[in-house]
């Protein structure tokens, strides 16, 4: 069977480290590099759920997108049962499941997050919005839509909770994607003729600027954009070692249920 390391060098070469931002974190970052594995779960984020889903089906390594710890954003100076993201490791640890993380590399990736996004909403021509910047990626709709017509578009193949838009005013023909958090190419999606541009995240000012732009700017919300991916790599690892089991969490959605 394939070992932790195996499996994280396949990655690469699906989503190049060179390719991650400087801060990000990525990689093999909880767990045994020579540990063999059978049972691989695809998640976008290492939730407790996620982590508890792990344990119940007696996973050997975790692929996500985000990282599960990330110095640039929080420090870890401690690991401790009374803090999340202490609980998620030190139960990774004591069930001996490993945790490879593929974040702004995939972003980037051919065939990673933002081609899979422009594909699932049935660009076509697709290619980077900006030269030297594999990020955002921009394309042609296969025909002229109305804003609501597009929106729904959106909410048919992305299945977000909802939207937030600001209409440019104009019919789409062509459109901008990027996965998560990309509002700040709003503006050179409205340079490189887009009519559109799908992301997550969007900030109140953004949404001001791109309706003056006259650029529909959609939030379809950071999970649907990115989930996106998670079906890619479960392929890309099953078509590379088909000797694991490996299925995509049941447990992380974007659907969130409180108990009251």
């Amino acid at each position: 069977m394939p070992t932790v390391h195996e499996i994280e060098a396949a990655l690469f070469r699906l989503a190049p480290r060179e390719l991650a931002q400087p801060w990000d974190n990525v990689g093999l970052l909880v767990g045994r590099p020579n540990r063999e594995v059978r049972r691989v779960l695809v998640a976008l984020d290492i939730t407790e759920d996620v982590a508890a889903e792990a344990e119940r089906e007696q996973i050997d390594l975790i692929v996500a997108h985000h990282p599960i710890m990330n110095c640039a954003w929080r420090p870890v100076q401690t690991i401790r049962s009374d803090d999340i993201q202490g609980r998620k490791l030190i139960r990774l640890i004591e069930y001996d499941i490993a945790a490879i993380c593929m974040h702004t590399n995939l972003d980037a990736a051919p065939g990673g997050v933002n081609d899979a996004l422009a594909e699932a909403l049935g660009l076509e021509e697709v290619e980077p919005l900006e030269e030297g910047d594999g990020i955002v990626r921009a394309g042609s709709l296969p025909e002229p839509m109305t804003v609501q017509r597009f929106l729904a578009r959106v909410e048919d193949r992305l299945q977000p909770n909802g939207v937030r838009y600001v209409d440019g005013g104009g019919i789409i023909r062509r459109a901008a994607v990027g996965g998560g958090a990309c509002g700040g190419y709003f503006r050179a999606a409205a340079e490189r003729g887009c009519d559109a541009f799908v992301t997550a995240d969007v900030k109140y000012d953004q949404f001001l600027d791109a309706k003056e732009l006259g650029l529909t700017l959609v939030d379809a919300g950071h999970f649907p954009t990115e989930d996106v991916v998670c079906g890619v790599v479960a392929r890309y690892l099953a078509e590379q070692f088909p000797e694991l089991t490996i299925r995509k969490s049941s447990s992380h959605r974007e659907v969130i249920e409180y108990d009251v």
